[in-house]
């Protein structure tokens, strides 16, 4: 049964880190293509909240780079 919990956890897991791939993603093109920094304008340029989502979201491109090398597939 605690094996059924630790799917279901690293499913949330890694749906969170897809999620916070796909801002960053987003946040980059819009960066290349207008020089507008999403990120920055909602929370402000230098605030701590701003420091925060990009330290996810690269701690969560770190876990996604453990994916790659998983030999589970998408829907397990």
């Amino acid at each position: 049964m605690t094996f059924i919990f630790e799917v279901i956890k690293m499913k949330i897991v890694n749906i969170i880190t897809l999620i916070l791939n796909i801002i960053g993603g987003i946040n980059w093109g819009l960066i290349g293509l207008f020089k507008f920094d999403l990120v920055a304008w909602i929370c402000g340029p230098d605030s701590v909240l701003a420091r925060i989502i990009y330290s996810l979201v690269g701690l969560s491109a770190i876990w996604c780079i453990s994916l790659l090398f998983s030999n589970k597939t998408v829907e397990e």
